[in-house]
């Protein structure tokens, strides 16, 4: 089945290929379709903001339209920075991750509890639409560990494995992250989908 990624994130195309292929789903990023567009996010919560990108995708291409919206949820900071976590400040990622700490400086260590969020939305051909969504459980640390992934994975720290998403193995972290939960739920719902 075909699909295209409403995201020019690399990363998260990478990371959503990994995921997919070995399931034979084909996925192609929006640039490989000629698409070049980013709506508005005026979603409130991830899940609306998934759908009004898959949404406008598939219209524009009329090939079955995956959306991922996801972010950071910190307990202490009310669940900011949230659906704004690519928006969280101006700059790159590391800005973000510096403001983060920043706004956390004085946060007791038992108190920096936070989550990944993922929401895939899907848009088919037929016009049927669905959400999925998958949460990642850590603590946000005071300082950056590990070289790989990107956005808050420096910070986010697993206690159940004893990393960071940085410090992670590819492999491992296509396991247990919340995109990865998110992907299984929406692949379990395709398959439904398909049994009708």
């Amino acid at each position: 089945m075909r699909f295209v990624l409403a995201s020019k994130n690399r990363h998260k195309i990478f990371e959503m290929r990994r995921i997919l292929s070995p399931l034979g789903a084909e996925l192609f990023s929006q640039e490989e379709l000629g698409v070049d567009f980013s709506p508005e996010e005026t979603g409130d919560t991830f899940e609306e903001n998934a759908l009004i990108k898959a949404r406008a995708l598939f219209e524009l291409t009329g090939v079955s339209a995956i959306a991922d919206d996801s972010g950071l949820c910190v307990d202490a900071l009310s669940g900011a920075p949230g659906v704004r976590s690519a928006r969280y400040c101006e700059g790159s990622d590391r800005d973000r991750t510096a403001r983060l700490l920043e706004v956390m400086q004085n946060v007791p260590d038992g108190e920096r509890t936070a989550q990944f969020v993922s929401v895939i939305a899907c848009v088919l051909r037929d016009k049927t639409s669905f959400c999925c969504r998958g949460e990642c459980e850590g603590v946000i640390l005071r300082e950056e560990k590990g070289n790989g992934g990107f956005g808050y994975d420096p910070v986010f720290y697993v206690p159940e494995h004893k990393m960071t998403f940085s410090e992670m193995p590819p492999d491992l972290k296509n396991r247990i992250s919340h995109r990865a939960r998110a992907l299984s739920g929406f692949l379990s719902k395709l398959k439904e989908h398909k049994l009708k």
